[in-house]
């Protein structure tokens, strides 16, 4: 199970017990869009091959506002 915490700044991800943070930049050029309208499942799919999607995709704005 992949774990993802977001803040304004990037996500910190916890994937197979290694931690690390993707940055906004990175996350930026990975999707080509701007960091807020990004959503989890594309992070996801960053992280992992085929990741086990499930409920509704949240952009990162949304997520950050709650």
């Amino acid at each position: 199970m992949t774990v993802l915490s977001v803040d304004d700044k990037g996500v910190d991800v916890e994937y197979e017990g290694t931690e690390f943070r993707l940055e906004k930049s990175l996350i930026e050029d990975a999707t080509g869009k701007s960091y807020p309208d990004v959503t989890d499942h594309e992070v996801l799919k960053i992280v992992e091959k085929n990741p086990a999607l499930s409920g509704e995709p949240r952009r990162i704005g949304d997520i950050i506002r709650a």
